[in-house]
């Protein structure tokens, strides 16, 4: 069993080590990671009006929440680690924004003050039965959840998550894992949430250059559409309601 303390620690340790290079740790920099981002935001955003309340789970540097702020939507968004949050906080001047350090499974806020709350490869650096019981308790009646992560059935994250050495030599934190989808499915069972539905998506590396793009991309998303094939995709979109 991990350590709570521990584990924060760690992920508040992880963001001063690679506070000046997080997002090409994250893959986000590369020809395909930029077009696997475009993706992501379009599934974390869509949802979104200028009505909404929203909580943003691990905001990092600011990279989703940039986005966030478009929808002129009310935005809180967190992080543990006081590294991260200062470029975010640099990056994004917006009076629809706040910034706060928090741990997303002991929150600051009231009950029911969200109608959504939405993060970007977070879920699997946390405690997620006690965020999920916080994300719970935040949201308003028919609020929603949005999550990209990673899936544990893809044979490529599968080493990346459970091998030390290779966990380390790819700048994941010590406590990081991923999720197999049912799983995930029923732990928000057991959290009282409704509406759930998760798929797998992504077979498009962040390592592939740029020349093999053309190529890849229609392929991977014919792969993406292969029954069975298509579960060992490299990340889980979650979304569920209250």
């Amino acid at each position: 069993m991990i350590n709570d303390e521990n584990r924060i620690k760690n992920e508040i340790d992880h963001g001063a080590k690679i506070k000046d290079n997080a997002e090409n740790v994250w893959n986000w920099n590369t020809h395909a990671g930029k077009i696997r981002w475009k993706r992501r935001i379009r599934l974390l955003t869509a949802h979104l009006n200028p009505k909404m309340c929203v909580l943003e789970i691990g905001c990092g540097t600011g990279l989703l929440t940039k986005e966030l702020q478009n929808s002129n939507a009310a935005v809180n968004a967190i992080d543990i680690s006081p590294d991260l949050l200062d470029i975010a906080k640099k990056r994004i001047n917006s009076k629809n924004v706040k910034f706060n350090l928090d741990n997303a499974y002991d929150l600051s806020f009231e009950d029911e003050s969200f109608d959504t709350v939405i993060g970007s490869s977070i879920l699997h650096h946390l405690n997620i039965k006690k965020a999920l019981a916080e994300f719970y308790r935040v949201l308003r009646p028919g609020g929603t959840i949005y999550f990209t992560e990673p899936n544990m059935l893809n044979p490529i994250i599968a080493v990346q998550k459970n091998i030390p050495f290779i966990k380390k030599l790819m700048g994941d934190t010590p406590d990081e894992t991923a999720f197999i989808k049912w799983k995930i499915i029923g732990l928000l069972k057991k959290h009282k949430f409704k509406n759930i539905e998760v798929t797998s998506f992504d077979f498009l590396h962040p390592s592939l250059p740029k020349f093999s793009l053309p190529i890849m991309i229609p392929f991977t998303n014919f792969l993406e559409k292969f029954p069975l094939v298509s579960e060992i995709a490299g990340s889980l979109y979650i979304k569920s309601k209250k």
